[in-house]
Protein backbone atom coordinates (compact mmCIF):
# COMPACT_ATOMS: atom_id res chain seq x y z
CA UNK A 1 0.00 0.00 0.00
CA UNK A 2 2.87 2.36 0.83
CA UNK A 3 4.36 1.81 -2.64
CA UNK A 4 0.99 2.56 -4.21
CA UNK A 5 0.98 6.04 -2.64
CA UNK A 6 4.45 6.65 -4.03
CA UNK A 7 3.40 5.78 -7.59
CA UNK A 8 3.46 9.40 -8.90
CA UNK A 9 6.96 9.87 -7.45
CA UNK A 10 8.23 6.71 -9.14
CA UNK A 11 6.76 7.95 -12.40
CA UNK A 12 8.37 11.39 -11.99
CA UNK A 13 11.76 9.78 -11.32
CA UNK A 14 11.38 7.47 -14.33
CA UNK A 15 10.53 10.32 -16.68
CA UNK A 16 13.41 12.46 -15.37
CA UNK A 17 16.01 9.72 -15.62
CA UNK A 18 14.97 7.80 -18.71
CA UNK A 19 13.28 10.20 -21.12
CA UNK A 20 14.01 13.21 -23.29
CA UNK A 21 12.76 14.45 -26.66
CA UNK A 22 14.76 11.80 -28.55
CA UNK A 23 13.93 9.03 -26.09
CA UNK A 24 10.21 8.99 -25.20
CA UNK A 25 8.72 6.08 -23.24
CA UNK A 26 5.42 4.36 -23.91
CA UNK A 27 2.60 3.74 -21.49
CA UNK A 28 3.69 0.09 -21.40
CA UNK A 29 7.23 1.14 -20.50
CA UNK A 30 5.86 3.04 -17.51
CA UNK A 31 3.67 0.12 -16.42
CA UNK A 32 6.64 -2.24 -16.67
CA UNK A 33 8.79 0.14 -14.60
CA UNK A 34 6.15 0.34 -11.89
CA UNK A 35 5.87 -3.43 -11.89
CA UNK A 36 9.62 -3.68 -11.26
CA UNK A 37 9.12 -1.29 -8.36
CA UNK A 38 6.48 -3.61 -6.89
CA UNK A 39 3.51 -1.48 -7.96
CA UNK A 40 0.65 -2.79 -10.09
CA UNK A 41 -1.28 -0.11 -11.96
CA UNK A 42 -3.85 0.41 -14.69
CA UNK A 43 -3.48 2.71 -17.67
CA UNK A 44 -6.19 5.08 -16.46
CA UNK A 45 -4.39 5.69 -13.17
CA UNK A 46 -1.18 6.45 -15.10
CA UNK A 47 -3.00 9.09 -17.16
CA UNK A 48 -4.31 10.62 -13.92
CA UNK A 49 -0.78 10.61 -12.42
CA UNK A 50 0.67 12.28 -15.51
CA UNK A 51 -1.91 15.06 -15.25
CA UNK A 52 -1.10 15.42 -11.56
CA UNK A 53 2.62 15.77 -12.33
CA UNK A 54 1.86 18.35 -15.02
CA UNK A 55 -0.21 20.34 -12.54
CA UNK A 56 2.73 20.12 -10.12
CA UNK A 57 4.97 21.74 -12.73
CA UNK A 58 6.64 18.93 -14.68
CA UNK A 59 6.74 19.60 -18.43
CA UNK A 60 5.54 16.18 -19.55
CA UNK A 61 5.13 16.05 -23.31
CA UNK A 62 3.60 13.39 -25.55
CA UNK A 63 4.54 12.48 -29.11
CA UNK A 64 2.67 10.48 -31.70
CA UNK A 65 3.81 8.45 -34.67
CA UNK A 66 6.62 5.93 -34.93
CA UNK A 67 8.19 7.01 -31.61
CA UNK A 68 4.93 7.45 -29.71
CA UNK A 69 5.34 8.02 -26.00
CA UNK A 70 5.95 10.51 -23.23
CA UNK A 71 9.02 12.47 -22.19
CA UNK A 72 10.11 15.23 -19.81
CA UNK A 73 10.60 18.41 -21.81
CA UNK A 74 11.77 21.56 -20.04
CA UNK A 75 14.31 20.97 -17.24
CA UNK A 76 16.16 23.22 -14.84
CA UNK A 77 19.25 22.81 -17.03
CA UNK A 78 19.23 22.07 -20.74
CA UNK A 79 21.92 19.95 -22.39
CA UNK A 80 23.97 22.90 -23.80
CA UNK A 81 23.99 24.51 -20.35
CA UNK A 82 25.24 21.31 -18.73
CA UNK A 83 27.97 20.99 -21.35
CA UNK A 84 29.04 24.55 -20.55
CA UNK A 85 29.12 23.83 -16.80
CA UNK A 86 31.14 20.66 -17.37
CA UNK A 87 33.63 22.64 -19.48
CA UNK A 88 34.04 25.09 -16.59
CA UNK A 89 34.56 22.27 -14.08
CA UNK A 90 37.15 20.61 -16.32
CA UNK A 91 39.02 23.89 -16.84
CA UNK A 92 39.19 24.79 -13.14
CA UNK A 93 42.75 24.35 -11.82
CA UNK A 94 41.57 24.80 -8.23
CA UNK A 95 39.62 21.50 -8.36
CA UNK A 96 41.39 18.18 -7.90
CA UNK A 97 40.80 15.54 -10.61
CA UNK A 98 38.73 13.51 -8.13
CA UNK A 99 36.51 16.46 -7.19
CA UNK A 100 36.11 17.40 -10.86
CA UNK A 101 34.80 13.94 -11.75
CA UNK A 102 32.54 13.95 -8.68
CA UNK A 103 30.96 17.26 -9.72
CA UNK A 104 30.59 16.09 -13.32
CA UNK A 105 28.80 12.99 -12.07
CA UNK A 106 26.33 15.17 -10.16
CA UNK A 107 25.78 17.40 -13.20
CA UNK A 108 24.97 14.32 -15.26
CA UNK A 109 22.12 13.54 -12.89
CA UNK A 110 20.40 16.75 -13.98
CA UNK A 111 19.48 15.27 -17.35
CA UNK A 112 18.26 11.96 -18.76
CA UNK A 113 20.57 8.95 -18.82
CA UNK A 114 20.76 8.93 -22.65
CA UNK A 115 21.85 12.57 -22.63
CA UNK A 116 24.16 11.96 -19.67
CA UNK A 117 25.90 9.42 -21.89
CA UNK A 118 26.60 12.26 -24.36
CA UNK A 119 28.06 14.34 -21.55
CA UNK A 120 30.23 11.44 -20.44
CA UNK A 121 31.66 11.12 -23.95
CA UNK A 122 32.80 14.75 -23.88
CA UNK A 123 34.54 14.36 -20.52
CA UNK A 124 38.31 14.14 -20.76
CA UNK A 125 41.19 14.74 -18.38
CA UNK A 126 42.99 17.93 -19.30
CA UNK A 127 46.76 17.99 -19.02
CA UNK A 128 46.88 20.98 -16.71
CA UNK A 129 48.27 21.70 -13.29
CA UNK A 130 45.62 21.13 -10.65
CA UNK A 131 45.47 21.63 -6.92
CA UNK A 132 46.33 18.71 -4.62
CA UNK A 133 44.25 20.02 -1.74
CA UNK A 134 41.15 17.80 -1.50
CA UNK A 135 39.72 19.95 1.29
CA UNK A 136 39.53 23.12 -0.82
CA UNK A 137 35.80 22.57 -1.37
CA UNK A 138 35.10 22.68 2.35
CA UNK A 139 37.52 25.54 2.98
CA UNK A 140 35.64 27.68 0.44
CA UNK A 141 32.35 26.78 2.14
CA UNK A 142 33.75 27.71 5.56
CA UNK A 143 35.04 31.07 4.32
CA UNK A 144 31.67 31.86 2.75
CA UNK A 145 29.95 31.00 6.02
CA UNK A 146 32.32 33.27 7.96
CA UNK A 147 31.69 36.19 5.58
CA UNK A 148 27.91 35.71 5.74
CA UNK A 149 27.96 35.42 9.53
CA UNK A 150 30.43 38.30 10.00
CA UNK A 151 32.97 36.07 11.79
CA UNK A 152 36.75 35.94 11.94
CA UNK A 153 38.66 32.89 10.76
CA UNK A 154 41.90 31.14 11.59
CA UNK A 155 44.00 28.82 9.43
CA UNK A 156 47.48 27.54 8.74
CA UNK A 157 49.20 28.59 5.51
CA UNK A 158 51.79 26.56 3.64
CA UNK A 159 54.03 26.35 0.58
CA UNK A 160 54.76 23.17 -1.36
CA UNK A 161 58.26 21.73 -1.15
CA UNK A 162 60.14 20.07 -4.02
CA UNK A 163 59.25 16.63 -2.64
CA UNK A 164 55.54 17.43 -2.60
CA UNK A 165 55.22 18.08 1.13
CA UNK A 166 53.78 21.06 2.99
CA UNK A 167 56.07 23.65 4.55
CA UNK A 168 53.96 25.73 6.93
CA UNK A 169 54.68 29.41 7.24
CA UNK A 170 55.24 30.95 10.67
CA UNK A 171 56.39 27.47 11.80
CA UNK A 172 52.79 26.29 11.62
CA UNK A 173 51.34 29.07 13.78
CA UNK A 174 47.76 30.04 13.03
CA UNK A 175 46.83 33.04 10.92
CA UNK A 176 43.81 34.92 12.30
CA UNK A 177 42.13 37.43 10.03
CA UNK A 178 38.89 39.07 8.88
CA UNK A 179 37.59 37.55 5.61
CA UNK A 180 36.25 40.10 3.12
CA UNK A 181 35.61 38.23 -0.13
CA UNK A 182 36.48 35.23 -2.27
CA UNK A 183 37.60 35.73 -5.85
CA UNK A 184 38.89 33.57 -8.67
CA UNK A 185 41.92 34.46 -10.78
CA UNK A 186 42.78 30.97 -12.11
CA UNK A 187 42.79 29.92 -8.44
CA UNK A 188 40.55 30.73 -5.48
CA UNK A 189 41.84 33.58 -3.35
CA UNK A 190 40.68 34.91 0.00
CA UNK A 191 40.83 38.68 0.33
CA UNK A 192 41.13 39.54 4.03
CA UNK A 193 41.52 42.69 6.09
CA UNK A 194 44.41 43.01 8.53
CA UNK A 195 43.17 45.46 11.16
CA UNK A 196 46.60 45.69 12.84
CA UNK A 197 48.21 46.92 9.63
CA UNK A 198 45.12 48.71 8.30
CA UNK A 199 45.58 46.97 4.96
CA UNK A 200 44.29 44.07 2.87
CA UNK A 201 45.99 40.72 2.30
CA UNK A 202 45.20 37.81 0.01
CA UNK A 203 45.79 34.07 0.36
CA UNK A 204 45.59 31.10 -2.02
CA UNK A 205 42.71 29.05 -0.65
CA UNK A 206 44.16 25.72 -1.81
CA UNK A 207 47.21 26.43 0.38
CA UNK A 208 45.16 26.96 3.53
CA UNK A 209 44.80 24.20 6.14
CA UNK A 210 42.79 23.71 9.31
CA UNK A 211 40.33 26.53 8.59
CA UNK A 212 38.17 27.40 11.61
CA UNK A 213 35.29 29.86 11.74
CA UNK A 214 35.78 31.63 15.05
CA UNK A 215 33.09 32.76 17.44
CA UNK A 216 34.32 36.35 17.53
CA UNK A 217 32.95 38.89 15.05
CA UNK A 218 35.08 40.51 12.37
CA UNK A 219 36.73 43.83 13.07
CA UNK A 220 35.00 46.83 11.58
CA UNK A 221 35.89 46.83 7.88
CA UNK A 222 36.69 50.03 5.98
CA UNK A 223 33.80 51.33 3.91
CA UNK A 224 33.68 51.56 0.12
CA UNK A 225 36.14 48.72 -0.53
CA UNK A 226 36.24 48.10 -4.31
CA UNK A 227 37.02 44.40 -4.80
CA UNK A 228 37.13 44.74 -8.60
CA UNK A 229 39.70 47.54 -8.46
CA UNK A 230 41.74 45.62 -5.90
CA UNK A 231 41.95 42.56 -8.15
CA UNK A 232 42.60 44.52 -11.35
CA UNK A 233 45.54 46.33 -9.75
CA UNK A 234 47.18 43.05 -8.70
CA UNK A 235 48.15 41.08 -11.77
CA UNK A 236 47.45 37.45 -10.87
CA UNK A 237 47.47 38.40 -7.18
CA UNK A 238 51.16 39.41 -7.10
CA UNK A 239 51.66 42.01 -4.40
CA UNK A 240 53.88 45.01 -5.23
CA UNK A 241 53.86 48.79 -5.29
CA UNK A 242 50.98 50.26 -7.30
CA UNK A 243 52.21 52.72 -9.94
CA UNK A 244 50.52 54.43 -12.88
CA UNK A 245 52.42 53.46 -16.03
CA UNK A 246 52.33 54.47 -19.68
CA UNK A 247 52.44 51.68 -22.27
CA UNK A 248 52.48 51.48 -26.07
CA UNK A 249 50.91 48.47 -27.84
CA UNK A 250 50.43 47.29 -31.38
CA UNK A 251 46.80 47.55 -32.48
CA UNK A 252 46.82 43.77 -32.91
CA UNK A 253 46.97 43.49 -29.10
CA UNK A 254 43.86 45.55 -28.45
CA UNK A 255 41.75 42.56 -27.37
CA UNK A 256 44.45 41.28 -25.01
CA UNK A 257 44.83 44.73 -23.45
CA UNK A 258 41.08 45.17 -23.01
CA UNK A 259 40.91 41.71 -21.40
CA UNK A 260 43.47 42.88 -18.85
CA UNK A 261 42.43 46.49 -18.23
CA UNK A 262 38.81 46.66 -19.33
CA UNK A 263 37.07 48.45 -22.19
CA UNK A 264 36.89 51.70 -20.21
CA UNK A 265 40.69 51.94 -19.75
CA UNK A 266 42.40 55.18 -20.75
CA UNK A 267 43.56 54.39 -24.32
CA UNK A 268 44.25 56.61 -27.31
CA UNK A 269 45.79 56.27 -30.77
CA UNK A 270 49.53 56.78 -31.05
CA UNK A 271 51.61 56.42 -34.19
CA UNK A 272 50.40 54.27 -37.08
CA UNK A 273 49.18 50.82 -35.97
CA UNK A 274 49.89 51.53 -32.30
CA UNK A 275 47.96 52.89 -29.32
CA UNK A 276 48.89 54.08 -25.86
CA UNK A 277 47.47 53.15 -22.48
CA UNK A 278 47.78 54.76 -19.06
CA UNK A 279 46.81 52.55 -16.11
CA UNK A 280 47.73 51.71 -12.49
CA UNK A 281 49.52 48.38 -12.08
CA UNK A 282 51.37 46.54 -9.35
CA UNK A 283 54.98 46.70 -10.50
CA UNK A 284 56.82 43.42 -10.15
CA UNK A 285 57.80 40.16 -11.89
CA UNK A 286 54.22 39.11 -12.64
CA UNK A 287 53.45 42.38 -14.44
CA UNK A 288 56.82 42.22 -16.23
CA UNK A 289 56.11 38.64 -17.32
CA UNK A 290 52.70 39.63 -18.70
CA UNK A 291 54.27 42.51 -20.64
CA UNK A 292 57.26 40.50 -21.88
CA UNK A 293 55.07 37.95 -23.68
CA UNK A 294 54.21 40.59 -26.32
CA UNK A 295 57.84 41.17 -27.31
CA UNK A 296 58.44 44.17 -29.58
CA UNK A 297 54.71 44.72 -29.98
CA UNK A 298 54.60 46.36 -26.55
CA UNK A 299 56.77 48.98 -24.87
CA UNK A 300 56.81 50.29 -21.32
CA UNK A 301 57.25 54.05 -21.78
CA UNK A 302 57.37 55.24 -18.20
CA UNK A 303 57.85 56.25 -15.49
CA UNK A 304 61.60 56.02 -16.03
CA UNK A 305 62.27 54.06 -12.82
CA UNK A 306 59.70 51.41 -13.79
CA UNK A 307 61.12 51.26 -17.32
CA UNK A 308 64.59 50.74 -15.82
CA UNK A 309 63.27 48.06 -13.46
CA UNK A 310 61.78 46.21 -16.45
CA UNK A 311 65.07 46.44 -18.34
CA UNK A 312 66.95 45.14 -15.27
CA UNK A 313 64.47 42.27 -15.05
CA UNK A 314 65.10 41.36 -18.71
CA UNK A 315 68.88 41.54 -18.22
CA UNK A 316 68.66 39.24 -15.20
CA UNK A 317 66.67 36.69 -17.19
CA UNK A 318 69.11 36.82 -20.13
CA UNK A 319 72.06 36.44 -17.74
CA UNK A 320 70.76 33.00 -16.81
CA UNK A 321 71.32 31.93 -20.40
CA UNK A 322 74.86 33.33 -20.50
CA UNK A 323 74.37 36.06 -23.08
CA UNK A 324 73.04 39.60 -23.32
CA UNK A 325 71.75 41.80 -26.11
CA UNK A 326 72.07 44.93 -24.03
CA UNK A 327 75.04 47.23 -24.33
Amino acid sequence: MANKKLKPLYLAQFLAQQTDEQHPKTMQDMLDHLERCGISAERKSIYDDLELLRAWGMDIQSVKGKHYGYFLGERDFQLPELKLLIDVVQASPFLTPGKSMELIGKLEQLTSRPQAHQLRRQVYVMNRVRTHNERLYYTVDGINAAINENRRISFRYFDWTVDGKKAYRRDGALYTTDPVALCVDRYYYLVAYDAALGDYRHYRVDRMDALTVLGEPRCRLPENFDLGAYIKARFDMYRGATTTVSLRFSNSLLNAVIDRFGADAHMYADREDFFRLTAPVEVGPTFFGWLFQFGVQAELLGPSDVRKAFADHCRAVLAVYGRSVFS
